[in-house]
């Protein structure tokens, strides 16, 4: 049985696991999203987002423990530069798993993971405004529009002449 056993140890010795979660992340923070198995993402999330969240206070002690973990200049460098800064206000959810089938020689599930912030599609799609839908049957809707347009149209002559 698998009573407390939180870690998932993806067959690995744990060397070898704390080092390629390091190169993922790594991976992830230069490069904004990468394509792994669904096991590997799930345990980069927890590996990754309390670096992020430590990248929100920009203080030689989190650069030192940030880099501890990931063991790259250059990635910890870019976390603090670029990506620190774009998710300060965000709480928390810092990155996004998105499923994008299975691979081909094992069957494996494989994912996309990304920072929630950097994907340029997702924020485009979300500034667009949604159209806003009613419950209500149209024919209330049109009635009532003849009647607030014939107002509209004689409030601007009653203003014309009082301008000149």
């Amino acid at each position: 049985m698998r009573h407390n056993r939180a870690v998932n140890h993806l067959g690995r010795q744990s060397g070898h696991r704390k080092a390629m979660l390091a190169n993922m992340a790594s991976s992830l923070i230069l490069k904004k999203r990468i394509t792994t198995t669904e096991a590997k993402a799930k345990a980069l999330k927890p590996y990754l987002e309390p670096l992020v969240t430590k990248s929100k206070e920009d203080t030689t002690h989190s650069r030192r423990i940030v880099f501890s973990y990931l063991k790259d200049k250059e990635a910890t460098a870019e976390l603090f530069r670029t990506i620190a800064p774009k998710v300060a206000d965000r709480p928390g959810g810092y990155l996004r798993i998105l499923h994008t089938g299975f691979r081909q020689g094992d069957a494996a599930e494989m994912v996309l993971v990304e920072f929630v912030d950097f994907n340029e599609a997702a924020l485009a799609s979300g500034k667009k405004e949604a159209k806003k839908t009613t419950r209500r049957s149209r024919a209330k809707k049109a009635e009532a529009a003849p009647a607030e347009e014939a107002p509209a149209a004689e409030a601007p002559a009653a203003e014309a002449p009082a301008a000149e």
